[in-house]
């Protein structure tokens, strides 16, 4: 039987997978039943539906394994054809990093954004949409899912799958690019401040993609559209870093919050990033250094 970490990636890849499905459902059926959580934070039936899948599966499947996800739901069982018992054979032939090759279900926590990007998905920006699962041992991200539902292949059809684990690289439906030239960073387009501004203007960037979704801008980041993720606001949570954070590590990239700490993921860690989010493949300490100190300080005190 293949190591556990590797089953609960290959399995995460088809749960994601599902998910996705549920998403484009409820957006077809037309009626997303919006809930206003707070200030920019909307709650839809996709959100719901996709988490009571990602939840009830990954809890079915591995009942050891700590899973934390975002939505705040009663307590209820997905319907069968919602629970995912597969796994992704892509992902079992893999060899197993042998640090990674003794990880019991106790030493796991995996951190679940069932819908990232709710605001541009109720709005119509729907590249922003993506479903995030973050595998930690201990407090270290070392596996992630990012499913992007609405990406649309040359053949037309909707969805693709990017998967990575340290030790392993990144897989799936992934595609580089050049590495740029210029400096594009990629920041929020439904949270911006003056401290998330001052931030971004003080890397002096070329040019400025104002798009939504953690998820995507990190996909942006990692496939070479962007040079960097800035986010320098206390918005994000682990469940939207945490799939992420693993796919740069994946790469010898780099995820941090604006003072250079690095992000932990182990069972009853608070869930915000407090300090925002810097992620960049490169000079991830340059980046740091221009951070302004008003900004920091400013969000030591948030």
């Amino acid at each position: 039987m293949p190591p556990l970490i590797l089953r609960i990636l290959s399995s995460s890849v088809l749960i994601a997978r599902r998910a996705g499905q549920v998403i484009r459902d409820v957006l077809n059926g037309g009626d997303l039943g919006v809930i206003d959580k707070g200030e920019n934070d909307p709650q839809t039936e996709a959100d719901r539906q996709s988490q009571r899948c990602i939840v009830s599966s990954l809890s079915h499947n591995f009942p050891g394994v700590t899973v934390v996800a975002e939505e705040e739901l009663e307590p209820t069982v997905a319907d069968d054809k919602d629970r995912v018992d597969g796994f992704d054979d892509d992902v079992l032939v893999m060899e197993c990093p042998e640090k990674l090759r003794d990880v019991q279900e106790a030493d796991v926590t995996i951190w679940v954004d069932p819908l990232d990007g709710t605001a541009e998905f109720t709005a119509g920006y729907l590249d922003g949409v993506t479903v995030l699962i973050g595998i930690a041992v201990g407090s270290q991200p070392i596996a992630g899912v990012v499913y992007q539902p609405f990406y649309r292949k040359p053949s037309g059809a909707l969805g693709r799958t990017v998967w990575g684990m340290v030790g392993l690289g990144i897989h799936g439906e992934f595609y580089p690019t050049t590495p740029l030239k210029k400096k594009i960073i990629a920041s929020t387009r439904s949270h911006r401040t003056g401290l998330v501004t001052a931030a971004v203007e003080a890397l002096q960037p070329d040019e400025i993609l104002a798009v939504g979704g953690s998820g995507y801008k990190c996909l942006l980041v990692l496939e070479g559209q962007a040079t960097a993720y800035v986010f320098a606001h206390p918005g994000t949570k682990k469940w939207d870093t945490c799939a992420t954070n693993a796919l740069f590590r994946a790469v010898g990239g780099h995820m941090c919050d604006v003072k250079g700490n690095l992000f932990e993921y182990h069972q009853g860690i608070a869930h915000v990033n407090h300090m925002g989010v810097i992620a960049t493949m490169a000079d991830v300490n340059w980046y740091v250094s221009r951070m302004p100190a008003d900004v920091k300080e400013n969000l030591s005190k948030a």
